[in-house]
């Protein structure tokens, strides 16, 4: 990729909130689980704001006219289901006009040796054509979902630059992305990156079953 950041590499409350989430016994307050994550949305989607496109403005007070900046950019964020969502709000709530997609997206496994394909079954979206496309997904474990996920997007036109947030990513699943996405127009924010991935393409030492974690275990 082009450029990656990893915010953990900086000492700031992107560290407590990250410890807090891989805390097995904070994990048991599924509210407090969320939250933290919707905030490390939040800081994400302000970091990422630091490097769109704005345009001058003249903004009238009462007093009289100041100069502003508005967002040049035309942004759609998009997101991966199920475990997605909490971090998807976290970006709604400061990119407060941006357009929305949803991406279903699953591991399906196929045999007895953990192996299995990722299937990609719903798509909604606006047009990307053009556009800044942030692409949200809490866990980039391989980057499988999230770069099949991007091609079943480009049904909907091709972006003019691609912003790719987590929770954690792995240099595995940074590295594949290369294989799905642009790289001259792909900058990847993550809160922490691991190094590891477990026989089952687990992220070690991560923080388990995102999803799970947020909303309950599932069948």
């Amino acid at each position: 990729m082009t450029d990656i950041h990893n915010l953990c590499d900086t000492n700031s409350l992107v560290g407590i909130y990250m410890s807090q989430l891989r805390d097995k016994q904070l994990q048991n307050d599924r509210m407090r689980f969320r939250r933290n994550v919707q905030r490390l949305g939040q800081i994400c989607a302000y970091e990422i704001s630091k490097n769109l496109n704005y345009a001058p403005t003249v903004t009238e007070t009462p007093l009289g006219d100041a100069n502003t900046i508005a967002l040049g950019d035309k942004v759609v964020l998009a997101t991966i289901l199920r475990a997605g969502l909490p971090f998807h709000e976290g970006f709604l709530s400061y990119f407060d006009d941006a357009e929305n997609a949803f991406v279903s997206a699953y591991r399906e496994y196929t045999g007895e040796n953990d192996e299995f394909r990722v299937n990609v079954e719903y798509l909604a979206s606006p047009s990307i054509e053009g556009k800044t496309l942030v692409i949200v997904d809490p866990m980039l474990a391989t980057g499988t979902s999230l770069g099949l996920a991007y091609r079943a997007m480009l049904q909907r036109g091709t972006p003019a630059r691609i912003h790719v947030a987590s929770v954690i990513a792995t240099d595995t699943a940074i590295h594949n992305l290369g294989k799905y996405l642009p790289e001259d127009i792909t900058t990847v924010w993550s809160c922490d990156i691991d190094k590891h991935l477990n026989e089952h393409s687990y992220i070690v030492p991560g923080l388990g079953d995102a999803g799970d974690l947020l909303y309950g275990e599932k069948l």
